[in-house]
């Protein structure tokens, strides 16, 4: 094993593989929305409620998930996480029925919600103490990559064998889960070691400071608004205004979300150097002008629009999670429960209430509202303080 102020490499590559495949199943919804659509025939509004649906179950429960794990470390909670959302998009190609496809996809955010405050709780005790903005990306860009192979999952199973051939999607989430609970000892001593060397340095945590958290939580509200509105209507707006089938419709997303994944990597490592703040300010700056952008480019543009969008926008989701985490040094848990979930589940509502905003309007009045979303977050970001103490946990939940 590596030194407590070391990264430990293969428990991060531990974590990022788990935190890829719950976020497979969140990847997989926007995936289904126009298979859904012309197949079940579901309107904007329904297959949108379906997104609301997954990130509020996911979402809702991560803080008090992490209150629990701030608590008492349950590590069971990773494996059992990526089983269960696997199970419950498996369950969505077994159904026919509305109301069932929302307990399924119900069911699969229950497993995600699961995972994340404890994956992301761990990965901040296997970082090591120098580079803990790099090991936070390495984490993340394990969702990313998630996200971004939902599309290309769902896509194929569902063009070769029918909505009924989601139900494969059950067999690498079950084999992923076995292989991780493995590996579930060697991180829990790794994170005993770490909160043991910094007892025996004498180190002391920070106080938590509630009122930068509030904005940095803000910030990550309205960023993943952004993001899941994105992720809803970039493949339907592909379809219906330029034209293009759903294979490229939902091509155009996973380019979002690959660029996102390289946006993350970029951006953990730029942010070990320069600090967290100016690179979360400048990422919201530029997405703005470049969603705009989008309404008015040919297909071929779009694509490396999407990339641009993809790097900038993805790629402050990883610091806003570390910022958060040294806002409140004693309450990692609940810190990573917010910026994880609490803010996933805003960006979920908002994508549904577009929905009910495209039935009644336009795509390309959603696309503009969607274009305005990161402003906010953008001005709030310019008050967020620095935070350049490095608040280590110094013991064991009981």
């Amino acid at each position: 094993m590596s030194t407590v102020d070391d990264m430990d490499r293969r428990s991060i590559g531990v974590l990022a593989s788990g935190h890829a495949l719950v976020d497979v199943c969140q990847g997989a919804i926007p995936a289904l929305l126009p298979f859904l659509i012309a197949r079940r025939g579901y309107s904007y509004s329904e297959a949108t409620a379906l997104i609301l649906v997954m990130t509020f179950s996911s979402s809702l429960l991560q803080p008090l998930f992490g209150l629990i794990t701030d608590r008492r470390s349950i590590s069971w909670l990773l494996p059992g996480g990526i089983l269960v959302g696997g199970l419950g998009i498996a369950a969505v190609g077994a159904v026919s029925s509305f109301p069932l496809t929302l307990v399924a996809v119900a069911v699969s955010g229950l497993g995600v919600g699961a995972y994340h405050p404890e994956g992301a709780r761990n990965a901040n005790y296997v970082a090591g103490t120098k580079r803990r903005a790099t090991a936070m990306s390495l984490y993340a860009v394990g969702g990313n990559a998630g996200f971004a192979l939902g599309p290309v999952v769902v896509t194929a199973l569902v063009l070769s064998l029918g909505l009924g051939g989601l139900v494969w999607f059950a067999l690498p989430m079950t084999a992923g889960a076995l292989l991780l609970a493995r590996e579930l000892p060697r991180i829990d001593a790794l994170r005993l070691q770490t909160i043991a060397a910094a007892a025996d340095r004498g180190d002391k945590r920070g106080r938590d400071r509630w009122l930068p958290f509030s904005g940095i939580a803000a910030v990550a509200g309205f960023r993943s608004a952004t993001y899941f509105a994105l992720q809803a209507f970039v493949p339907v707006f592909l379809i219906t205004e330029m034209g293009t089938t759903e294979g490229v419709g939902n091509a155009a997303l996973t380019v979002l979300l690959v660029a996102g994944a390289i946006g993350t990597l970029v951006g953990g490592r730029v942010a070990d150097r320069v600090g967290i703040r100016p690179v979360l300010t400048v990422s919201l700056g530029v997405v703005v002008p470049l969603i705009l952008a989008l309404l008015e480019v040919t297909e071929a543009v779009a694509f490396p629009l999407l990339a641009a969008i993809g790097f900038f926008l993805v790629g402050t989701f990883s610091i806003s999670v570390v910022l958060g985490q040294e806002y409140l040094p004693n309450r990692i848990g609940v810190a990573s429960g917010v910026t994880l979930g609490a803010a996933i589940g805003f960006g979920g509502l908002v994508a549904w209430l577009l929905g009910l905003l495209a039935d009644q309007s336009s795509l390309t009045t959603v696309m503009i509202v969607i274009a305005v979303l990161p402003l906010p977050g953008f001005l709030i970001s310019l008050a967020l303080p620095d935070d350049n103490e490095s608040a280590q946990p110094i013991e064991e939940p009981a």
